[in-house]
Order: C-alpha cells, then sequence, then structure tokens
C-alpha cells in the first residue's frame, strides 16, 4: 500500500459525536380541569365488577349467603371512602397517616367485636344483624347511573378547556366555540397539590396561571397528571424565552 493511500485511511473523516436527546418541546398543550366526580370511578369499576360477578354467578340473594353480603359490604366500604375523598381535602400526608390510622381502628374494633362478642354484646349483636344484601340489578342500574353522569362531565369539560401553545394561551368555552386570548410569553405558572387522595387517584391538582397581560390569575382546578403538565408547559416557556433572546441579541 502506497503513503498516499495509508494518508487517505488515516484522514478520514470521524462521526462526530452522539449527543444526548433532549426533550422535545411541545408546540400545544390541553389544560382541562375535569369535575369532582370523576374520582368516583373506583366506586364505578367495583359496581362493574360486582354486577358481572352477580348476573354470572347468580348467587342466591339471601342473608345466610355469605357472597353477596360480602359483596354489598365492600360496595358500601368503597363508596364510603370515595365521598370521603370528595368531601374533605387531604393535602398533606399527614392528614393521609390519620386517615388511615382512623381507618384501621375502625377495622380492629369490627374484629375484636366478631372475635370477642362478650366484649359489648350490644355492639356485637348489631353486626352480626348487619346484612346488606344487592342484587345485580342494583349494582347495573347504580353503575349505568354513575357512569352516564361521569360521562356527561367529562363531555362538558372538554367545552371549557385550555389550550397553551409557544405565543399565546386560549380558552375555548361554550358549546359555540368561543374563544379568548391570552398573551404566553412572560406567563407565570403555580402548581399546587390540595389533596393526596385526588393526586393519588388521578394525579390531579390544581394550576395557576399567571398572563403577563392580566391582573387576575386563572385557577384551574382537577387538572389530571399535573406533573407532566407541569414540565411540559416549563419546557414550552423556556424554548421561548431561550428563542426570544436569541433574537434580542441578534438584533443588537
Amino acid at each position: 500500500m502506497s503513503d498516499t493511500a495509508a494518508a487517505r485511511e488515516t484522514e478520514a473523516p470521524r462521526k462526530p459525536p452522539v449527543r444526548p436527546k433532549t426533550a422535545e418541546v411541545p408546540t400545544r398543550i390541553y389544560l382541562v380541569p375535569y369535575p369532582k366526580i370523576v374520582f368516583l370511578y373506583p366506586t364505578l369499576l367495583y359496581s362493574l365488577v360486582a354486577a358481572i360477578y352477580m348476573s354470572l354467578a347468580k348467587p342466591p340473594l339471601v342473608a345466610t349467603e355469605p357472597t353477596p353480603v360480602i359483596l354489598a359490604v365492600i360496595f358500601l366500604a368503597v363508596i364510603g371512602v370515595n365521598l370521603v375523598i370528595l368531601a374533605f381535602d387531604f393535602p398533606r400526608t399527614t392528614s393521609l397517616t390519620l386517615f388511615f390510622v382512623f381507618v384501621a381502628a375502625g377495622l380492629g374494633a369490627a374484629l375484636v367485636f366478631v372475635l370477642k362478642p362478650e366484649f359489648l354484646p350490644y355492639v356485637t349483636d348489631t353486626l352480626y344483624r348487619f346484612h346488606p344484601l344487592a342484587n345485580a340489578t342494583f349494582y347495573w342500574a347504580f353503575a349505568g347511573i354513575l357512569g352516564v353522569i361521569t360521562l356527561i362531565g367529562i363531555i362538558h369539560a372538554q367545552f371549557d378547556r385550555w389550550e397553551a401553545r409557544p405565543n399565546e394561551l386560549l380558552h375555548h368555552h361554550g358549546i359555540w366555540g368561543n374563544l379568548e386570548r391570552f398573551s404566553a410569553p412572560g406567563l407565570r405558572i403555580d402548581k399546587e397539590i390540595n389533596d393526596v387522595f385526588e393526586y393519588l387517584l388521578l394525579r390531579s391538582g390544581r394550576l395557576i396561571l399567571h398572563p403577563s397581560n392580566e391582573r387576575r390569575a386563572i385557577i384551574l382546578d382537577g387538572v389530571p397528571f399535573i406533573r407532566q403538565k407541569e414540565e411540559a408547559l416549563t419546557r414550552m416557556l423556556g424554548a421561548l424565552q431561550v428563542e426570544v433572546r436569541t433574537e434580542n441579541e441578534s438584533h443588537e
């Protein structure tokens, strides 16, 4: 091999180093505040499961049959916890811990009354006479009513949604598609998680938007996957600031 060929091989162009991929900057982000009823989806799912089981297994609906009673007791427990979540806010982990302490205390007391009936005879007798029953028709009807109301709430929320773009913030509201525009540059974002349970159920929370040309803040409650939404908004607004600064520097 000649010296010229060897030199060509040594002077072969090197491949540029592979750069790590950065997170893609979104061009639009939809923010939809959903109503509180969407947090009842655990009760809806359990109602469907109980309805399917009662329809297929067809156990006799009597107080001496344990399966319908157990299903009904679990249903009451699930809907009770769900209603507590809707009625009260649990803003911190300490309140969440306190809630579970009360639940554990209640379950422990029920076990004591069942295993030690002589402890409080009146309470024990009341628990033994507690036999809630519900057939498949009840579970289907409950799931149907709750499902329809939830679906209506989700559809209604789509008529009051917000759309964030790199240069503007749009508010779509009303059946006829009314539109409001706000300036996106200089937009400040605050995130609040006021209820630990709502965050656990749908990763939802509150977004507070502060447009630069508006005196009042825009408060959006019940926004699901709030952390992902906040991170996407931060990336989009950060890319916009870099672009604006670059343009200003080039003009100077």
